[in-house]
């Protein structure tokens, strides 16, 4: 059986702790990464009645951490901390196959897209870097990335190309350091690979009074994969659906398979 993997940036694990449970009920990946968890590790939910009893995390009190969800055991590897920001943003966990999956939360970098006017946003730059520098050294196999990571690189990852080019998440030096990132760990997009054409979105803004009708998205959450098994790859999709759940995330989970 593949291998099924999802990736969710939940906006609070405690306050929607619901959520996850009805997701891992409807559609059972037997993995779930979850970002922006907004609590310390002792405080996050458990999800063991569902079946996943295999958990690897970082947190932090009201702000970002990571958390790996799976049913069966997994090995915590790695938990980089990035620029140096001190923040809880990325944890790693090897499956017992010896598959290493990265779940990140790549800093949204604030409003304005100018790293001298705003600190936040030369942090992610910063943030960016150091995983092309960590790409470029490791050299990763037998590895799959997700999370959110806050930039929509294509054109058609964004409801207008032109009108959000000087927003951030997509504005063109994002877009080109994420490209960086890519090219430094040779990673595959699964997700585009499996839906080369057309607009995809995972993230709708809660500002908008009608976000379905509107439809003004942007693909900011990634799955990825190194060469060596992009090719047990498939089954991408993203469930618009869930961002329609009762007191959503702004975010919609993103799913792929991996016959490993």
């Amino acid at each position: 059986m593949p291998l099924t993997l999802a990736t969710w940036n939940i906006n609070s694990v405690r306050l929607r702790a619901g959520l996850v449970e009805r997701l891992l009920t409807e559609e059972a990946p037997d993995v779930l990464c979850l970002q922006e968890c907004k609590t310390p590790v002792e405080k996050m939910p458990l999800f063991d009645a569902l079946g996943y009893h295999h958990v690897v995390a970082r947190g932090q009190k009201g702000y970002n951490g990571v958390a790996i969800l799976s049913r069966t055991p997994i090995e915590e590897v790695d938990a980089f901390d990035f620029a140096k920001l001190g923040h809880a943003r990325h944890v790693a966990a090897r499956l017992r196959d010896g598959t290493v999956v990265h779940n990140f939360y790549v800093p949204a970098g604030g409003d304005e897209p100018d790293r001298e006017r705003n600190v936040k946003f030369g942090q992610k730059l910063d943030y960016l870097d150091e995983m092309r520098r960590w790409g470029i050294r490791t050299r990763p196999e037998r590895s799959i990335l997700v999370g959110d990571l806050n930039i929509a690189p294509r054109e058609d990852d964004v409801w207008d190309h032109k009108k959000l080019l000087k927003v951030v998440s997509h504005t063109p030096v994002e877009v080109e350091e994420l490209g960086k990132v890519q090219k430094a760990g040779k990673w595959v997009d699964v997700t585009r690979k499996d839906v080369p054409e057309g607009r995809l979105y995972s993230w709708w803004s809660y500002r908008s009074p009608d976000w379905d009708l509107a439809d003004k998205g942007r693909r900011l959450d990634h799955i990825w994969c190194t060469p060596d098994i992009a090719g047990t790859a498939g089954g991408s999709r993203i469930l618009r659906d869930v961002r329609g759940w009762e007191q959503p995330s702004d975010h919609a989970p993103v799913f792929a398979s991996f016959a490993l």
